[in-house]
């Protein structure tokens, strides 16, 4: 059984720093590309970020290129969004995802196929 388990959403004030992770079990996590996605009521659910399976390379929406970095730690089937420079319109569910996608589409949620519960980021003005 597959499962992805987020941690680290909460509440911080604008211009603060956050760090979620997501532990992944039931699979071989090293071969999968991580994507991490977030969503507000009334929203599709849009990236954020994703990771290749190596962690050598990454990419980024617009929204959040240069204060958010993704990485991963295969050895601890982790992987993590660290989120500095924090705005209230970063307010949302995060939710991680696994799948096989390449990463010039790993924007596409259609793409993975195994995600988390996801947790909630609340930034403050």
């Amino acid at each position: 059984q597959v499962q992805l388990v987020e941690s680290g959403g909460g509440l911080v004030q604008a211009g603060g720093s956050l760090r979620l992770s997501c532990v992944v079990s039931g699979l071989t996590f090293s071969t999968y590309i991580m994507g991490w996605f977030r969503q507000v009521p009334g929203k599709e659910r849009e990236f954020v970020a994703a990771i290749n399976w190596s962690g050598s390379a990454a990419y980024y929406s617009d929204a959040v290129k240069g204060r958010f970095t993704v990485s991963r730690d295969n050895a601890k089937n982790t992987g993590y969004l660290r989120m500095n420079s924090l705005k209230p319109e970063d307010t949302a569910v995060y939710y991680c995802a696994v799948g096989r996608p390449s990463l010039r589409n790993s924007y596409d949620r259609a793409r993975y196929n195994y995600w988390g519960q996801g947790t909630q980021v609340t930034v403050s003005s």
